[in-house]
């Protein structure tokens, strides 16, 4: 799922990096089955990720996404979050920024909701 200069991937689907990008694992957990030397990626933004307890409420029901992301919404305004959010918007500006997470359904995630964070404060 590509959204502006943003695009969402699954680790497990994971293509692989093309030039000019930057690469975040948004993710609070590491994702199953994966090991750290095989992941392709430039950081593990964990303060970018929905909270422990945000993330366990949602538990990924569809149900509860629009909740969720209202909720991560709001986490993601205070900090450390919002001046991670402002870091990776300006990498952004000159590099597409690949947000990679373990989750199942990239539609209804908390990278999702996370790239359109970035998305609708650009410019």
């Amino acid at each position: 799922m590509k959204v502006g200069s943003f695009e969402v991937v699954r680790v497990y689907d994971d293509p692989g990096r093309t030039s000019e990008e930057y690469r975040i694992l948004a993710d609070r957990l590491w994702p199953r089955g994966i090991a750290k030397v095989t992941l392709d990626f430039d950081e593990w933004v964990k303060d970018v990720a929905p909270s422990t307890e945000l993330r366990r409420w949602y538990g990924h029901d569809p149900g509860r996404y629009e909740e969720f992301a209202m909720r991560y919404r709001r986490e993601l305004s205070v900090q450390p979050a919002a001046n991670e959010v402002q870091r990776l918007r300006n990498i952004a500006a000159s590099k597409k920024l690949v947000v990679l997470t373990a989750t199942r359904d990239v539609d209804i995630s908390g990278a999702r909701v996370l790239c359109d964070v970035l998305v609708s404060s650009e410019g």
